[in-house]
């Protein structure tokens, strides 16, 4: 327990409860800050790939991760305008392999513009073979081949064999990806400690120890490194995000606030921070911004799935202030921006309850313990429901499924306490 990320219940820092912050499909707790690698929640089996509710705002489930590193040609590229700049596959590369100079501009091309690892590969070893093994950039960019090839214990000898001729910042970084993907991340950890020694207050360095802890659930030592990176570079955005989201779910939400604003003073300016400070000063008690904050949000997002995050929200503050009705207008308008929103489904399922209309709140709740199973909101709901109703068996199964989700939830255990009871009655 604690070593794996893949199952990252089993923290021992004592992470946030589902009840409070809310979590990723893979059960991690949502971070301040997105990250191009682990947004995805990689979703464990094919059919849970296919449900999963689409994120980095494509319509399609993210499959493998070549697709963000097609680089867009620039102008500069093109010689001919109906032809390809250079013709990889009529290259002589151990030609240009004896040309260290040349060499080394032509694989940054291939690799990262031309995206052909294979070539890229072939190129780095002929490369390697000419400096005769002595020069560490040659190993670095094997190391990176492999990465890309998925051939992780490869990438990791030549990353370690370039270590040891030249120390370097990057190299470490690679490394410590590898170990995330071969799930090691005390591993990783090991090696980020060892970097600081070296160079000590390396930013990167700090920053990859705090984002493994935060994947590792363990978010106090996560904040803690946190505050380290910012003692280094005090306009870090990524550490002061994540700082301010884990204060505002630690309940102090007057904190989460000064952390925004700061983010806000060094002129970050979109849906997300807005959005943000809104929730901030509601929950502070600043009512008077709480409004034209969520309307600068509303005003700056850029595409559907933002404006429906900010319309959650604002059906949150609405059953703050007690105004049902508003509630139900904004949880609507959530689901007409973005039909895949779990969370709204499960608490329009709540105000339709309050109104009695038993069958719409069930539809709803289906709804949204299908879209998201990894929440145990809907499936807690569906059991009262269905107890209230006096459909015992279904209630049961729902309550089991939710105390799968959080198994921490006393409501949940309760229920089931009272529902094996009746069954014994019977």
């Amino acid at each position: 327990p604690g070593t794996s990320l893949k199952l990252p219940g089993t923290s021992q820092g004592g992470g946030p409860s589902p009840a409070v912050r809310p979590v990723t499909q893979s059960g991690r707790p949502i971070t301040g800050f997105v990250r191009p690698s682990t947004q995805s929640g990689r979703p464990s089996t094919m059919e849970q790939a296919i449900k999963t509710p689409r994120t980095a705002l494509t319509a399609r489930p993210i499959t493998s991760a070549s697709g963000r590193y097609g680089r867009l040609g620039t102008a500069s590229m093109i010689t001919n305008p109906d032809g390809p700049f250079i013709n990889l596959s009529r290259l002589n590369l151990a030609k240009y392999a004896q040309k260290p100079k040349l060499a080394k501009a032509l694989f940054e091309y291939i690799f990262h513009h031309e995206n052909d690892v294979k070539n890229a590969l072939d190129l780095a070893a002929l490369a390697t073979e000419h400096a005769q093994f002595k020069d560490w950039w040659w190993k670095v960019q094997i190391g990176k081949c492999y990465y890309r090839l998925g051939l992780y214990r490869e990438a990791e000898k030549q990353f370690k064999s370039a270590l040891k001729q030249q120390d370097m910042v990057d190299t470490i970084l690679y490394l410590a990806k590898v170990y995330l993907r071969l799930d090691q991340p005390v591993t990783a950890l090991n090696f980020f400690k060892q970097g600081l020694d070296r160079f000590p207050g390396e930013v990167a360095l700090i920053c990859g120890i705090a984002r493994i802890y935060e994947e590792m659930n363990n978010i106090s030592s996560a904040a803690e490194y946190y505050k380290d990176v910012l003692k280094q570079d005090n306009t870090h955005v990524e550490a002061i995000a994540c700082i301010g989201s884990n204060h505002f779910y630690s309940d102090q939400p007057e904190l989460a606030l000064r952390f925004y604003r700061r983010l806000l003073q060094m002129g970050v300016y979109n849906c997300q921070l807005f959005n943000n400070l809104g929730l901030c000063c509601f929950y502070a008690q600043q009512y008077d911004m709480t409004l034209s904050s969520f309307e600068r949000a509303l005003f700056l997002a850029e595409n559907e799935e933002e404006t429906a995050d900010v319309w959650y929200n604002l059906g949150h503050v609405a059953v703050g202030i007690g105004d049902l009705n508003l509630a139900y207008q904004c949880f609507r308008l959530t689901l007409v921006n973005n039909n895949d929103y779990a969370e709204a489904y499960n608490n329009l399922a709540v105000l339709e309850m309050r109104k009695g209309h038993i069958e719409q709140a069930r539809a709803l709740l289906q709804t949204a313990s299908s879209l998201a199973p990894h929440m145990y909101e809907p499936h807690f709901n569906f059991a009262i429901l269905s107890e209230k109703v006096g459909d015992l068996q279904r209630s049961y199964t729902a309550a089991q499924k939710s105390a799968e989700a959080f198994p921490g939830h006393v409501d949940t255990q309760e229920l089931i306490k009272q529902l094996k009871q009746h069954f014994a009655m019977l």
